[in-house]
């Protein structure tokens, strides 16, 4: 496996439960480059080999009070946003800009979602062939535990206090990345 992860994480439309008025689309992607050739990688700061962009919805432009809720992110922060496909094009471009690389994230649900904004939107998924990792599960196997468990669960059981605002992708990203250098990063 490839010793560069782009470690990134994805907010998308929301609702509340049982009130959902159209499928999620993407509204954020955030990301951390790690090389774990490089001694810096356990420990220090994360550095600024970030990305981060907010992505303008189509399907249900107008965000929901509970999505604003959620992740903070604003109307005006979307509305301004360039669409899906310049936003996949730019974090490709970012995350392929040093080679190859592994994708990675906490949990399935963030390569699925690219997956089914590209579909939505027509286009091609640039990331397809590109190797992905549910960092959920050599977490899970590096602590024998029974089964995976939520990113903030995962901190705690580290005993790592959360930095940032949970459930904005580009801070869950840099969260992923502090629970690798954490001493998970051998299990990857």
């Amino acid at each position: 496996m490839d010793s560069r992860y782009v470690i990134f994480d994805l907010e998308a439309t929301c609702w509340p439960r049982g009130r959902e008025q159209a499928p999620s689309e993407i509204i954020e992607i955030g990301a951390v480059r790690m090389d774990l050739d490089r001694p810096e990688t356990k420990g220090g700061s994360i550095g600024d080999d970030e990305f981060q962009t907010f992505v303008r919805p189509f399907m249900a432009p107008q965000l929901s009070p509970f999505c604003t809720e959620l992740t903070t992110i604003r109307q005006s922060d979307v509305d301004a946003a360039p669409a899906f496909p310049e936003a996949l094009g730019a974090f490709f471009t970012w995350a392929a800009a040093e080679g190859d690389f592994t994708l990675a994230a906490w949990g399935d649900y963030d390569g699925n979602q690219l997956g089914r904004d590209c579909r939505k939107h027509g286009i091609d998924n640039p990331f397809a062939a590109v190797p992905y990792v549910n960092i959920k599960k050599p977490f899970a196997r590096h602590l024998k535990l029974s089964r995976g468990m939520g990113l903030g669960g995962a901190m705690r059981k580290l005993g790592l206090k959360p930095e940032g605002t949970p459930h904005r992708a580009i801070d869950d990203a840099r969260s992923v990345v502090r629970i690798l250098r954490a001493g998970v990063l051998e299990a990857l």
